[in-house]
């Protein structure tokens, strides 16, 4: 009896020792971090891995011959361009009746004649021209018109079967007309600077300039100008440069 009442008192210790072990709480799971999610790339961008695209290349344009002339009093002036560049750019307002332009080029004068004193001074003024086949710049563009009315009236019906009856009528006369209002082509003289010097071998270099004009419909055309002004206190001396045309 005694062998049993020390069986039953230890069958009943050993699930007390157990359920602490059992209740306690569950292993946590371990923290896995999540993995940093790279920032998307801007709209537009290579892909990962590619070389961004190269720009376009500068195209050059032909230049044309020096411009020369000789004053009243012994001088010659000459004007010359070199390394010119025009390409055309997408304008910012994506209207079909902008253009826009990136030139560049460098354009050069001198002077020589008789000796003096004083180097000859004067201006070298340089810029483009573009001209557009249609001008839409200083006219109201596309103009559309119309109108609508209503007008009563009051027929008759029934003739000839012993009645008349009167019944009313409407009509709404529509009109409408679409007019473009369009002139004739115009140049616009867009300048870049305009150099005061003083000296024989006045210079202007241009890079990466870009011209912009609206209200162009049609095919427009584009070219370098440079106006070389010799001053002196009783008399001005110009000679201009015209670059080749382009078409665009």
């Amino acid at each position: 009896m005694f062998r049993c009442a020390t069986l039953v008192a230890a069958a009943v210790m050993v699930p007390a020792l157990i359920l602490p072990i059992a209740s306690a709480d569950p292993a946590a799971e371990p923290v896995v971090e999540a993995a940093e999610t790279a920032p998307a790339p801007p709209e537009g961008a290579p892909p990962e891995g590619e070389p961004p695209p190269e720009p376009p290349p500068v195209e050059l344009v032909e230049s044309s011959p020096p411009a020369t002339t000789t004053s009243p009093d012994g001088w010659t002036l000459t004007v010359s361009a070199k390394d010119e560049t025009q390409r055309v750019i997408q304008p910012l307002t994506t209207a079909i009746s902008t253009r826009e332009y990136e030139v560049g080029g460098v354009f050069s004068a001198s002077m020589t004649g008789p000796e003096e004193e004083e180097a000859p001074e004067g201006t070298l003024e340089v810029g483009y021209q573009i001209g557009c086949g249609i001008d839409m710049s200083t006219s109201n563009g596309v103009v559309m018109s119309g109108s609508l009315g209503l007008t009563p009236g009051l027929g008759i019906s029934g003739l000839g079967t012993g009645g008349v009856t009167g019944i009313p009528t409407f009509l709404t006369p529509i009109s409408g007309s679409l007019a473009v209002a369009l002139k004739p082509g115009i140049i616009n003289v867009i300048p870049v600077t305009k150099k005061e010097f003083k000296g024989a071998e006045p210079w202007v270099q241009i890079t990466g300039f870009r011209v912009k004009i609206d209200g162009c419909v049609g095919e427009s055309f584009i070219r370098s100008y440079a106006f070389l002004t010799r001053s002196t206190d009783v008399s001005d001396a110009i000679l201009g440069y015209y670059g080749v045309t382009k078409k665009v």
